[in-house]
């Protein structure tokens, strides 16, 4: 069973609703003994990264995560759930995130090409930088959706592909046991629905 976090932000539905396409059994839930038995953990997130971290520690779900992330458990982040693994974020200040991922979150505004808009939404092919467990389904040139205006950077280590803006973008990232998407599986279609596929069998 896969426990996709609900501390207030976030397209939970969605993202339940891809899984049960798949065949898997999500459940939307808050309480910290649900996500001690789940085998997976998803956590999303949509808005401002100080906000949402602010709302993830009021919770009490930033204590579930790191211990469910210290016993091993595979946690997947998706969008802002994906930076608020890292270390800190520049978005409308400094914010700490959870520490989970070594790097930081800053504007896409510093090093994409000034004619572009941000935030940066739509289909990018995934540019596949070190094997990951995730893409196994995956082929050449395949696509995923996104929707962003910060960027995880200082992550050379845990960055398995990235997306071409003008300049290359962090797309996804791992660290032992933790995955991070900067796209939306839950709004990338088939490719998508493998990638959430690929993250059920880990």
């Amino acid at each position: 069973m896969i426990a996709i976090i609900d501390y207030g932000v976030g397209n939970l539905f969605s993202l339940k609703s891809s899984f049960a396409a798949i065949g898997q059994e999500a459940v939307v839930t808050c309480d910290p003994d649900v996500i001690a038995s789940a085998d997976r953990l998803i956590l999303p997130g949509v808005g401002a990264f100080g906000d949402a971290a602010q709302k993830l520690r009021d919770s009490g779900m930033a204590d579930v995560v790191k211990r469910q992330a210290a016993s091993g458990k595979p946690i997947m982040g998706i969008c802002l759930g994906m930076q608020l693994l890292f270390d800190k974020s520049y978005e409308y200040g400094e914010h700490e995130g959870l520490g989970l991922i070594r790097g930081e979150i800053r504007p896409i505004s510093g090093i994409i090409d000034s004619g572009l808009k941000i935030p940066h939404i739509g289909w990018n092919a995934l540019i596949v930088k070190k094997p990951s467990r995730l893409f196994r389904y995956l082929n050449a040139g395949d696509c995923v959706y996104f929707v962003h205006s910060y960027y995880a950077a200082d992550c050379e280590e845990s960055t398995t592909a990235t997306a071409e803006y003008s300049a290359e973008l962090t797309a996804s990232v791992e660290n032992g046991n933790v995955y991070g998407c900067q796209f939306h599986p839950e709004k990338s279609g088939d490719v998508g629905l493998k990638i959430l596929q690929a993250f059920c069998e880990i």
